[in-house]
């Protein structure tokens, strides 16, 4: 595509950093994903850093750091490389990156009839901030018709409604009998429906539900069941019920919000922050909600002098590359308010 009348977009553009001209190429001039730049630019993505480093550190059997469930070492492991690749706009077509999918689709959903992907292989280990970072990040990459993540998408979205899932203190099926459980909630992990969550003291966490949402926006209106139509409706609920621009969902020491929901930052874990919250909220189509005003006018507020956002949250030396620097421009963290922007009508 042709050199805009905007700077900023252009500095986006850059074929330098070919994920994130895929997703400005998509998100903010309309392209289709099908589109010949857009593929172009994701195919390039497999070569730049970071993902060039990612893919390197992968094994011939298709795991990273060790094999197993892939949850640890944390941001290394075969779950977060997974995770970092749908973000960062790497080729879902890739040779490899098809290799990690399958490894994960193999080793990382708990048993039927849970099929939720688990940070340790079983029902006790299933969170929704890991379902839903690695559920999105697979519908990103291209696995949307496979059948595995279909059931994985199924229990994520029965799991904030509840619907057909024994309570945490149900009993467990004997061994023998395990194959006839419908699944239950554990104390271990998801808690209950609505969110519920032993990370966050047994209370409704929005740093699983903002991700686990995110996942559900991503299936195309036609193609959500209606458990899925459920768990939006209740996810969006729950999100709202708050103003996002002060985030003051349960914490759970009962305390102020973390100061990470303002600091904004890519890749993304399990911390959340402001700014996804309003792109999982726009993405639902409540872009020109009144509830969300206060939270753009706060995003508008941050923008440099120069149209630019700065990283303010990054997880430098602890992934295989580092992703931009701290303190400085930040082209994923600009792509992701224009983004939202874009979806409120707010011309920058």
């Amino acid at each position: 595509m042709n050199r805009t009348v905007d700077p900023v977009l252009d500095w986006l553009l850059e074929k330098r950093d070919p994920g994130v001209r895929a997703f400005a190429l998509r998100d903010l001039l309309g392209a289709p994903g099908d589109e010949s730049e857009v593929r172009a630019a994701r195919r390039a993505a497999l070569r730049a850093s970071p993902v060039r480093e990612i893919l390197e550190a992968q094994q011939p059997e298709g795991w990273w750091g060790k094999p197993g469930p892939g949850y640890g070492p944390k941001y290394r492991s075969t779950l977060w490389s997974m995770i970092f690749l749908g973000q960062l706009g790497a080729d879902g077509g890739d040779r490899r990156v098809r290799l990690g999918a399958d490894y994960v689709f193999t080793h990382s959903r708990a048993r039927e009839p849970y099929g939720g992907f688990s940070y340790n292989g079983t029902p006790a280990g299933l969170f929704h901030c890991l379902q839903g970072n690695l559920c999105a990040s697979l519908l990103e990459l291209g696995f949307g018709d496979d059948p595995r993540l279909q059931g994985a998408l199924d229990w994520l979205a029965r799991s904030i409604t509840g619907d057909g899932i024994l309570p945490a203190s149900a009993r467990p099926m004997p061994a023998a009998k395990a194959h006839d459980e419908a699944g239950r909630y554990f104390r271990s992990g998801n808690s209950g429906p609505g969110f519920l969550c032993a990370a966050n003291s047994q209370q409704a966490c929005a740093w699983g539900a903002i991700p686990a949402l995110d996942a559900l926006s991503r299936i195309p209106p036609r193609r959500r069941t209606r458990a899925v139509s459920r768990a939006i409706e209740a996810g969006t609920a729950f999100l709202l019920s708050r103003d996002p621009a002060v985030a003051d969902y349960p914490t759970p020491t009962g305390g102020p919000p973390s100061r990470s929901w303002f600091q904004f930052g890519y890749p993304l874990g399990y911390v959340q922050d402001v700014l996804r919250n309003l792109e999982v909220l726009t993405a639902l189509g409540y872009g020109r909600d009144g509830r969300l005003q206060r939270a753009g006018a706060d995003l508008l507020r941050l923008r440099g002098a120069d149209g630019r956002w700065t990283m303010r949250y990054s997880y430098k030396g602890k992934v295989w590359a580092d992703v931009e620097a701290k303190g400085k421009p930040s082209k994923w963290v600009t792509l992701r308010a224009r983004r939202v922007l874009k979806r409120m009508g707010v011309t920058v």
